[in-house]
């Protein structure tokens, strides 16, 4: 998100949007805002006896087309803006991807790294506590935000489960394989924008089997350098950067190679065969796809106008600043949106749901196929508009998800 309210933002596109779409003022009305907000204090035990109250809250967007579902993110600083922002991002991505989903965020604020392992289970379990009634797998599910693991997604189904009384796996995904966990949801966010990049070139057209490079190494990051090469049917890494620096060759880096440096070495330099350069020059880099898969406004308009990639697929949210995708669309820089690219998070969450509410779990090329049609589907649909209306691809997808939106408001008439 950009500027310093990131619901601005996210509003300002969303009024482009109805604008366009000329919808009536007082369904407009209604869709800007958040249908119920929560804030709550958690108290947490410290481990040296004394109890520490922290902040939380949960924003549920809009439930018109089904249970609100969306991330816990633990921050330092409370920022209700920042959840609206999310909440707002995840209705209108779930609704493109045709998920019979509305959107949530929620937040505690805390600081992770302050916290020890006993005092973050506290933490989490004290956050459900809180707010227990207004979630469930046909409420409101609780996916894995930023900071948020596997064990913290298990310790809130414990709690949630604890307080009913009764089994409830469907309240919260990314939860362990062994508890209810789905198959393919490590992978789905990178898996998404890799599928991206596949319809991409089909439409460009561009050889799918080109050069790329990555700007961000965490999961997100090794997952695409992997993925790439199997699901385009080749290519060639040729640089990456994380939060130690950025390497580059020119002959390729295996991917295999590079992901086991980076488990191994916890960082990228060093890695054999490849030479350090400044991280913002690898976004300059002559490549055929270029994957921001780290954090917001890496491109802005002060780096825009350096862009060489043909490619940019926006993995991380808010990776270009509006000015930036101005700037690359009259260079003639293909931009694939995040709310297209890194859809795979929110289509792996429902995935999830659907299989704990229903305790029949799929295998993972099940998960992987089904997949790879919400988003080829997705891209069809937003392409077409794109071409039929004249506009860019960013502005398509989200015209497809606030007409559906408002459609679900309209026939239950609630406007």
């Amino acid at each position: 998100m950009s500027n310093s309210n990131p619901f601005d933002a996210v509003r300002s596109q969303f009024e482009e949007a109805v604008a366009f779409l000329g919808l009536d003022p007082d369904l407009v009305e209604f869709l800007r805002h958040p249908v119920r907000e929560f804030l709550f204090t958690v108290p947490v035990r410290l481990d040296n006896g004394r109890t520490q109250i922290l902040q939380g809250y949960r924003i549920q967007h809009n439930d018109a087309r089904g249970p609100c579902s969306g991330g816990l993110y633990f921050h330092q600083e409370e920022n209700l803006q920042v959840g609206r922002a999310l909440a707002a991002w995840t209705t209108w991505r779930n609704a493109l991807m045709d998920l019979p989903l509305g959107g949530a965020s929620g937040g505690l604020v805390c600081d992770l790294k302050k916290l020890s392992k006993a005092e973050t289970e506290r933490a989490v379990r004290g956050w459900i506590r809180a707010i227990a009634p207004e979630l469930g797998g046909h409420r409101d599910v609780i996916t894995p935000g930023s900071g948020a693991t596997p064990q913290m997604m298990a310790w809130m189904m414990d709690e949630f489960e604890a307080l009913s009384g009764r089994a409830h796996p469907a309240v919260v995904t990314g939860k362990p394989i062994v508890l209810g966990g789905s198959q393919g949801h490590t992978e789905a966010l990178a898996r998404s924008g890799v599928v991206a990049v596949r319809e991409a070139c089909k439409l460009i057209p561009m050889n799918p089997a080109g050069s790329y490079a990555i700007q961000g190494f965490g999961n997100v990051g090794q997952c695409v350098a992997l993925l790439h090469p199997e699901i385009l049917g080749g290519g060639k890494l040729v640089a990456v950067s994380d939060s130690s620096g950025a390497v580059v060759s020119r002959t390729g880096i295996d991917p295999k190679e590079l992901v086991d440096y980076k488990r191994r070495h916890g960082k990228i330099l060093g890695f054999p065969g490849a030479e350090p350069i400044l991280g913002a020059d690898l976004l300059e880099l002559n490549v055929d796809v270029l994957y921001p898969a780290a954090a917001a406004e890496v491109i802005t308009g002060n780096n825009a106008d350096q862009i060489n990639a043909k490619v940019v697929c926006e993995l991380a949210p808010g990776a270009t600043t509006p000015e930036a995708n101005t700037i690359l669309d009259l260079k003639g820089v293909y931009m694939i949106p995040d709310l297209l690219a890194n859809a795979g998070g929110v289509i792996a969450s429902y995935f999830e749901q659907v299989q704990s509410t229903n305790n029949y779990y799929w295998p993972r090329d099940e998960v992987h196929r089904l997949l790879d049609a919400k988003i080829t589907a997705a891209y069809g649909a937003a392409a077409e508009l794109q071409k039929s209306r004249n506009i860019r691809l960013r502005f398509a997808a989200l015209l497809i998800a606030v007409t559906r939106v408002a459609e679900a408001a309209r026939l239950r008439g609630w406007v």
